[in-house]
């Protein structure tokens, strides 16, 4: 075993106070709260679809929480982009800018339009868009066919906001913020959601809250959440008994259990992310004790009060990954790579891109480590 390898397990042992026995995830979900209750009272009264009263309380939260007027629910995070994109008019032959460093799920709800991902490069502090490269390329480029930009905030760390939006604006490209993974994080106070014509959230069993599987649209705009609300529900029109339909929408409605279960996880949302900083301090602490590692441990950039949904290491050897991988599953601890760069798959190595020498000198090298609630508590 490598000495990568061996500081990694001391320490997450240490952090367990034991050795697993069994295999410790790499973020699972935590239900502490009021969660039965709640979907109980849905299985009893038999609201259990798509419509419900939970469904309207997890909104009017979920949009206060996040600093936006309103919120629209899904099925999952990437129907939540889907739509997003639609009502700010990608749709066939247009291209949309987006990290090369991301889930699939970004990438393909530009696909589910017609249009075609732009790749862009990142910056080593934050992980996400680099401003100050991207408005350099775009200086360069016919900006008609950029029909909107996608930050995203990984590893629910904040991206440079501010300058992402300057650069948006002065080329007049709309921004949509995919936030799937920063649901409570901050950017100079601000809540990341909070952000641009849209942000989207997500709450697949995996992240900082969940629903099972969910996701959300958040706007400021009156007319697009009523858009949002009207094509995600079928675009059925209300009515005593009829069914009309006056355009091609989308069956993405999150069904009332699905809420309740989110509305339970929404009000621990504060404690979670306390506790998960937590955990990240504790990550640093010992890290940062430990002389001559080949790693550093990633931490929230300027401006950011991240959630660190999942922590992370940066390698200073790519070649070091795989062994250290396989050294951690062995002894239960399943952490894992970055996603592949969205360039590298098959699906989408003949989209467009500009360099992205930094997505490819850092992704072969990131680690994300066990992260849930409960190793912090």
């Amino acid at each position: 075993m490598n000495q990568t390898s061996r500081i990694l397990i001391d320490t997450l042992n240490s952090i367990l106070g034991e050795e697993p026995t069994s295999p410790v995830g790499l973020h699972e979900p935590r239900f502490d709260g009021n969660e039965w209750g709640y979907v109980k009272d849905c299985i009893d009264t038999g609201w259990v679809s798509s419509v419900g009263s939970y469904v309207d309380l997890f909104e009017k939260n979920l949009a206060k929480k996040c600093g936006k007027k309103f919120a629209v629910v899904t099925v999952n995070g990437t129907e939540a982009l889907h739509v997003a994109l639609k009502l700010v008019g990608v749709g066939r032959g247009g291209q949309v800018l987006v990290p090369s460093m991301t889930f699939v799920a970004t990438v393909n709800s530009i696909s589910y339009c017609g249009a075609t991902p732009h790749f862009v490069d990142i910056e080593k502090d934050t992980l996400g868009i680099d401003p100050q490269k991207l408005d350099e390329y775009l200086s360069k480029q016919d900006v008609a066919q950029f029909k909107a930009i996608m930050p995203v905030h990984i590893f629910g760390h904040p991206c440079k906001i501010d300058e992402i939006q300057i650069v948006a604006a002065k080329y007049d490209i709309p921004v949509i913020f995919d936030a799937a993974e920063a649901l409570g994080s901050e950017y100079k106070g601000r809540p990341c959601a909070s952000y641009g014509l849209f942000s989207t959230t997500s709450f697949n069993g995996n992240k900082i809250i969940t629903t099972g599987g969910g996701g959300a649209i958040l706007t400021d705009d009156e007319t697009l959440a009523k858009r949002a609300k009207h094509i995600t529900t079928t675009a059925k029109r209300t009515h005593a008994w009829e069914f009309i339909h006056d355009e091609i929408g989308y069956n993405y409605r999150m069904p009332n259990i699905n809420a309740a279960l989110g509305c339970a996880q929404l009000e621990q949302l504060d404690n979670f992310i306390t506790v998960k900083r937590g955990l990240a301090g504790k990550y640093k602490e010992k890290f940062g004790r430990i002389d001559n590692q080949s790693f550093r441990f990633f931490e929230e950039p300027e401006n950011a009060h991240s959630n660190y949904w999942l922590n992370s290491i940066i390698l200073d050897e790519a070649a070091e990954r795989d062994t250290v991988l396989a050294d951690l599953h062995e002894h239960k601890f399943m952490c894992r790579p970055v996603w592949k760069p969205m360039h590298q798959l098959d699906i989408y190595n003949r989209c467009p891109h500009m360099d992205l020498s930094t997505t490819e000198h850092i992704a072969p090298k990131i680690i994300n480590i066990p992260s849930s609630v409960k190793l912090g508590l």
